[in-house]
């Protein structure tokens, strides 16, 4: 199984996510904001990040294009975990280099396909 970092604000919505990851198989980091997030991109590198969009201090887009633009997390597959609905926000994501896209709420079989589908396309890769 696969190492995922989780970057999300909101307390029971991490520990939700890190609850079904973890029941998935998988091994889970998690971050509370995205200074942590990156912080712990150093010291061990994940094989998959789920990001939330609306984080303190930087926006999920704002971190997305850092990630990017490094050589080593520009590898990385992210997945966008969000409440934003709107089809520009998704192109957005898009246009900088996302794996998936959850809409929250969603159900953790949606959760656990679209990481599955991001880990296969990138092995691909």
């Amino acid at each position: 199984m696969a190492t995922i970092l989780v970057i999300e604000d909101d307390r029971a919505f991490r520990d939700l996510l890190r609850l079904h990851l973890r029941q998935a198989g998988h091994t889970v980091q998690a971050a509370a904001d995205p200074e942590e997030g990156l912080r712990s991109l150093i010291d061990a590198p994940p094989d998959l990040i789920l990001l939330d969009l609306d984080l303190p201090y930087l926006s999920g887009f704002e971190v997305l294009e850092a990630l990017r633009k490094d050589p080593t997390s520009g590898k990385i597959p992210v997945v966008i975990v969000t409440g934003h609905v709107e089809e520009e926000v998704h192109e957005r994501c898009r246009g900088i280099g996302i794996e998936g896209y959850l809409t929250k709420p969603f159900k953790s079989e949606h959760l656990i396909k679209a990481i599955a589908g991001a880990l296969a396309v990138h092995e691909k890769k």
